[in-house]
């Protein structure tokens, strides 16, 4: 009986903290709206899968000056990872472009228009391993077996 009341107060969109989940979630998307913009740089998100760098550019272009406009794609499939960047000449621009795109259907997605946070520092990563081939003296041949056999136990 209790289950059955919170599913109507769910449903009917009642105002109890505990249930109010929906609303909290739509805040915390709104709030990124009130943030100012400090950078030209705009990320967006929730792209298709079909969006070239060009449909991107298009879509923005008529906000003001774009100096760049990248679809961010998968190496090894070439594949759009469903997000973006773009970058006006000044933070103007990049704000009216934030107020006109977000929330907007692009390709037949909705797409959200963020400010672009800096890229971290990446650890420096290790050397590559050497390889057995690349010493000719090496009396390996680049493959191994495993002597393994049976159980043990």
């Amino acid at each position: 009986m209790a289950f059955t009341s919170a599913f109507r107060r769910i449903l009917s969109g009642s105002s109890t903290p505990s249930l109010n989940i929906r609303s909290q979630f739509a805040s915390i998307r709104l709030n990124s709206t009130l943030v100012t913009l400090t950078s030209p740089k705009l990320f967006i998100s929730g792209l298709s899968r079909n969006t070239t760098d060009e449909n991107l550019y298009n879509a923005f272009n008529q906000f003001g000056r774009l100096l760049e406009a990248k679809v961010i794609t998968d190496r090894g499939s070439g594949r759009s990872k469903g997000f973006g960047f773009v970058t006006y000449e000044t933070v103007e621009e990049a704000e009216k472009a934030r107020e006109g795109m977000n929330a907007k259907f692009l390709d037949g997605w909705v797409i959200f228009v963020d400010p672009a946070k800096p890229r971290e520092a990446q650890p420096p990563r290790p050397p590559p391993r050497q390889d057995f081939q690349s010493n000719p003296q090496s009396p390996h041949t680049g493959f191994t077996s495993n002597k393994t056999i049976g159980w043990s136990g």
